[in-house]
C-alpha cells in the first residue's frame, strides 16, 4: 500500500526547507536516543522486580545495541528503495509498539524481544545512518556542521530523557519509563508524515547550497534493497579504508554506548552513588557532547578529519583509564564527564566525511551503515563483556581499563586512513 505524498508546507522557503527536514529528523533521532538509553535505568529495577541476573539483562541490552547497528546499512538501502518518509514512519511506529509491549513482560525472553530485537530494529533505522542520508540528500554545503547537529541529537536525547527516565524508574514503577518512551515515539509519526519528503526533487526543490539552475543529478538505478546493501559492502570491503574506519568505529561503540552508556550508572552504584545522581552525570556528559559534536562538525568542514579522530580517541582512552582510579567524588567525576562528554560521538562527522570521500555520495550512506554496524558490534560486545566482568570479579575495573587501551589503539589507526576515492560508484 502506498502512502500519498502530502502537501509540503513552507515550500516558499526554497533551499532553506532542508533545515525543516533536519529539525524533524533531529527530533526523531532524539527520541531514538532516549529509547536506547532506557536499558541503563531499567537494569536494576528489572533485577529487583523479576530476580533476573545482571548477565541476563545485559545480554538483552547487548542484542538491542547490536541490532541497532546491524539494521543501519539495510535502513540506508531501504531509504533509497522505499523513501525516507516511509522508513521514518515505520521505525517510529515499531519503537513505540516495542516499548509499550514491554510494560507487559514477565519472562526474560519478553525482555529480549522487546528491548533487544524490536527496539533494536526500530531505533537502528532512526540513527546516524538516517542523518547521513538526510545530509547527503539535502545539503551540498555545511555537510559536516549538519551532521554534527544531527549526531548531537543523541546527546540531547540523553540530556532530556535520562534524568526523567531515572526518576521514573526510581519511583517504584518501572513501567512509567517504557510508556513515556512509547508516547514520545508515537507523537512524532504524524509530524514525519506531514513535514518530511523523500528528496528535494520530490517537492520541486534542490539541496541547500546547490545551483538552482543546474540540471538535476541523474536518478540512481532501481536496485533491490538486499542487492544494494551487500553490493556496496562487497565493493567497500576490498579497501583498507573501509576496514580502518570499521575498526575505529568498532572501538568507538565499545567505549561509549556499550560500556559507559550501559554500565556507568551501575558502576557509580557500586561506589555508593544514587541512581538519579548517576543518571545526572550522564546528562552532564550529554551537555558537553552536544557542544563537542556540533563543534566537531564545524571542525570537520575545515580540518583533516583523521587528525580530529586521533585527538578524540586518544582523549577518550585516557579518560576511561582514569575513571576507575578516581575517588568518585563530584570533582573526580566532573573531570571525566567533561573529557568523555566532549567527544562521546564527536567521531561521527569526521568518519562520515572520510566515508563520503572514499565511496561517493550515493553509496556512502550504505557503506557508513556497515561502519555503524561495526560500531554497534563493538557496543554489544562491551555491554555483555562488562556485565560478565562485573559478575565474575565483583568490579568493573578491568573492563574500563581494557576499553581505555582500545581507545588509544583507535587513535593510531585513525592516522593510517587514506583520503582518496577508493571505490567508483556503480553506473
Amino acid at each position: 500500500m502506498s502512502i500519498a505524498q502530502p502537501p509540503i508546507p513552507f515550500r516558499r522557503a526554497g533551499q532553506k526547507y532542508a533545515f525543516v527536514v533536519v529539525a524533524v529528523v533531529f527530533l526523531a533521532l532524539l527520541v531514538s536516543a532516549g529509547l536506547r538509553s532506557s536499558p541503563s535505568v531499567l537494569l536494576v529495577p528489572l533485577e529487583e522486580s523479576f530476580g533476573w541476573s545482571r548477565s541476563t539483562t545485559s545480554f538483552s541490552a547487548a542484542v538491542g545495541i547490536f541490532l541497532y547497528g546491524l539494521v543501519g546499512p539495510f535502513a540506508a538501502a531501504a531509504m533509497e528503495r522505499f523513501g525516507l518518509r516511509r522508513v521514518l514512519i515505520a521505525a517510529l511506529s515499531l519503537m513505540a509498539a516495542s516499548s509499550a509491549a514491554s510494560a507487559y513482560m514477565t519472562q526474560p525472553w519478553h525482555l529480549l524481544m522487546t528491548w533487544g530485537v524490536f527496539s533494536g530494529i526500530g531505533s537502528g533505522a532512526v540513527a546516524v545512518v538516517m542523518g547521513a542520508t538526510v545530509v547527503n540528500r539535502w545539503f551540498t554545503k555545511h555537510r559536516g556542521l549538519m551532521m554534527g547537529l544531527l549526531t548531537a541529537s543523541t546527546a540531547t536525547g540523553t540530556l532530556i530523557f535520562l534524568p526523567l527516565l531515572a526518576a521514573l524508574a526510581s519511583s517504584g514503577d518501572w513501567t512509567r519509563v517504557v510508556w513515556t518512551v512509547a508516547a514520545a515515539a508515537a507523537a512524532l509519526v504524524p509530524l514525519a508524515w506531514w513535514l518530511v519528503p523523500d528528496r528535494p526533487a520530490s517537492v520541486g526543490l534542490v539541496p541547500f547550497g546547490s545551483d538552482p539552475h543546474a540540471p538535476p543529478a541523474p536518478a540512481a538505478p532501481r536496485t533491490g534493497m538486499i542487492a544494494a546493501t551487500f553490493g556496496a559492502l562487497a565493493r567497500a570491503a576490498k579497501t583498507r579504508t573501509f576496514w580502518f574506519l570499521f575498526a575505529t568505529f568498532f572501538i568507538c561503540g565499545f567505549t561509549t554506548n556499550g560500556l559507559v552508556g550501559t554500565h556507568l550508572i551501575a558502576l557509580c552504584g557500586d561506589h555508593g552513588m544514587p541512581e538519579v545522581q548517576a543518571a545526572g552525570l550522564l546528562a552532564i556528559m550529554g551537555i558537553f557532547d552536544l557542544f563537542g559534536t556540533t563543534a566537531s562538525g564545524w571542525l570537520t568542514d575545515r580540518y583533516d578529519p583523521r587528525k580530529l579522530l586521533f585527538v578524540y580517541y586518544a582523549l577518550r582512552g585516557l579518560a576511561l583509564i582514569y575513571l576507575p582510579y578516581s575517588d568518585f567524588s563530584f570533582y573526580g567525576l566532573a573531570i571525566f564527564a567533561v573529557f568523555f562528554g566532549l567527544d562521546w560521538i564527536a567521531t561521527v562527522p569526521p568518519t562520515l566525511r572520510l566515508a563520503t570521500e572514499a565511496f561517493g555520495d550515493r553509496e556512502a550512506p550504505i557503506v557508513f551503515g556497515w561502519i555503524v554496524a561495526g560500531h554497534q558490534l563493538g557496543a554489544a560486545s562491551a555491554a555483555w563483556m562488562a556485565g560478565v566482568v562485573r559478575q565474575s570479579q565483583g568490579s568493573y575495573l578491568m573492563a574500563f581499563v581494557a576499553a581505555g587501551a582500545t581507545g588509544l589503539i583507535a587513535a593510531v589507526i585513525a592516522l593510517m586512513i587514506g583520503r582518496e576515492r577508493v571505490v567508483a560508484q556503480p553506473a
